[in-house]
């Protein structure tokens, strides 16, 4: 084996970088990592899935598994960032001594983690560009494919690599120079007249100025693959960025298919950015509409995340709506809702947090909130990002609008993004999470084989297993109700000979659903069970063949993993 690779998490990969360090892992761990293509981009680059297992203890889809995801939305690249940081560590750790390290070789023994670093890496390649342009999500134009004839398209105009805002003045301006730092822009105050008022507009050029007007143009691409997916999917008029029809999109489609021809899968994390939060569903409903075994459920693993990362966990329609009216959808609502697997949105970065600001409340801060809190981040700019996060404003001669100044909060390095130095520290938060996640995911156990001789060439043969998880084989009551998983499957291999022949019993048969070592999720918990062996379940043949032939034997369940053995009948 080679060594790993040295990555540096203050640093976000071009493509062909990130492609080059994927592969590096593959080549350095062989029998821990192999990296695949799930499908192409709308520009043809290609989506790589980090399969990361030991493959001395079996092949990826045998075990059960944890997805995770970043960087579906094109400038949030501190997900990458995390699920690159997960994988160094799981490779870093595997070998090493300690408890970590044991825990790690644990998970890789008997788990898969499928690891998409960007699922969106057009987009992610657009917000590194030399000139960027910061849109949604993919590139493709969408909902038309003309560019615009006039208005003003957001874009780096100074080339300085940052997308920041032009300030004009204007007695009709909505804006003005706080007081106390000239800096600073806040808003004009209710009846306010007779001050320096000044216009606040995104950089970028203005196609057919008429001298007076400024329209701003939405992004030419104006997806959202976060709204691509099929769970309540609704139109453009119902859910800006949904795309034509669900999956409609080579990015999401691929996952979509990877995801649902991988049915080991069990739970799932998706990185974005930011508000320091972490996300659970439902995204449609409140939380008292919910299943309550899996709210329950959900409460128990968000608490762990918290505990682990320090992030507040919460409900998206709860806690988390662009608008109190509005409702969104996403990968979250497919996962759970049509498969019933576990699923959660970490939403990284908390500028606001980081500034000292108390009691924020992630969406509704942009709203409305005081402008102490304004002077507490130019502070954190000038006193931890040696005044980067917000730029101080330069004169710039705009061909159409004349004199202005470029400046303000620089939103892709300090607001979308941690700054370089803080970026390994929120993907520090992390792994600890992920893995007990996927250490509680059901896992199917062999407890023993049995032969007994009925009679000449005549025996009944018997398979137990168990599920050794803390969750139950099927995740969620969730997956029940859809009908998403099977119970346990039994199969018995008779060999290609006339004088083997099962006589009772099927050669495939299902089992119940086995649960986990997890609590009762209810009052009756405090009870003795009624099932204390419902982890359990026992396939039985009899088969006709003579002394000494070779049965082969499996179990499996979709989310547990597979079992196989074999007996000799003597």
């Amino acid at each position: 084996m080679s060594s790993l690779p040295t990555p540096r998490f203050d640093h976000f990969y071009r493509h062909d970088e990130l492609t080059a360090l994927l592969f590096a892992y593959a080549e350095a761990r062989p029998n821990l990592v192999s990296v695949r293509s799930i499908g192409k981009s709308y520009e043809g680059r290609d989506i790589w899935v980090v399969v990361v297992t030991n493959l001395a203890s079996g092949m990826d889809i045998d075990k059960p598994a944890l997805w995770i995801d970043g960087n579906i939305h094109a400038a949030e690249l501190t997900a990458s960032t995390t699920c690159l940081y997960y994988l160094h560590h799981l490779l870093t750790q595997h070998g090493g001594t300690g408890a970590d390290a044991a825990q790690v070789h644990r998970l890789l023994d008997t788990r898969t983690l499928y690891i998409v670093p960007r699922l969106n890496p057009d987009g992610a390649e657009l917000a590194l560009a030399d000139r960027p342009r910061h849109i949604r999500s993919s590139t493709r134009p969408y909902p038309y494919t003309e560019e615009p004839v006039d208005g003003l398209t957001v874009e780096d105009i100074d080339g300085d690599g940052r997308i920041l805002t032009m300030r004009l003045p204007d007695p009709h301006g909505g804006y003005k120079k706080h007081p106390a730092d000239p800096r600073l822009m806040v808003p004009r105050e209710p009846g306010e007249s007779g001050g320096e008022y000044y216009r606040l507009i995104p950089e970028g050029f203005v196609k057919n100025h008429d001298g007076l007007t400024v329209k701003v143009n939405p992004d030419r691409e104006g997806l959202d693959l976060n709204r691509n997916f099929p769970a309540d999917w609704r139109q453009e008029y119902q859910q800006l960025g949904a795309g034509p029809y669900p999956t409609s999109e080579p990015e999401v489609r691929a996952m979509v298919e990877f995801v649902t021809s991988h049915p080991n899968i069990g739970a799932a994390i998706s990185y974005h950015t930011h508000s320091g939060v972490i996300l659970r569903p439902c995204s449609t409903r409140g939380d008292k509409d919910m299943t309550p075994e899996d709210l329950w459920l959900y409460e128990r693993f968000s608490a762990l995340g918290e505990k682990h990362s320090g992030y507040p966990a919460v409900s998206i329609y709860e806690d988390f709506r662009y608008h109190p009216k509005d409702v969104i959808t996403g990968t979250q609502d497919w996962v759970y809702e049509h498969l019933g697997a576990l699923f959660w949105v970490v939403e990284l970065w908390s500028p606001n947090r980081e500034a000292g600001i108390e009691g924020y409340k992630w969406i509704d801060w942009y709203r409305d909130h005081p402008v102490e809190d304004d002077l507490k981040l130019l502070k954190w700019s000038d006193e931890q990002c040696g005044g980067r996060a917000h730029v101080d404003w330069t004169p710039f001669q705009h061909p159409q609008l004349g004199a202005v100044e470029i400046g303000g909060w620089d939103k892709m390095n300090y607001w979308r993004n941690p700054p370089p130095a803080l970026r390994e520290r929120e993907a520090a938060r992390f792994p600890a999470w992920m893995t007990q996640v996927a250490m509680s995911l059901p896992r199917l156990e062999l407890v023993r084989t049995e032969v007994r001789a009925l009679g000449p060439d005549m025996w009944r043969v018997r398979l137990a297993v168990a599920n050794a998880g803390y969750l139950p084989a099927y995740v969620t009551q969730r997956a029940l109700e859809r009908k998403a998983v099977r119970g346990v499957m039994f199969e018995i291999h008779l060999p290609s000979d006339p004088a083997v022949s099962l006589v009772s019993g099927k050669e495939r048969m299902e089992g119940p659903q086995l649960e986990g070592h997890g609590p009762r999720q209810s009052q009756l918990a405090f009870l003795p069970s009624r099932q204390p062996t419902a982890d359990r379940a026992v396939a039985e043949w009899v088969v006709r063949a003579p002394v000494g032939t070779r049965l082969a034997l499996s179990a499996w369940a979709e989310r547990a993993g597979v079992v196989r053995t074999e007996v000799v009948l003597d």
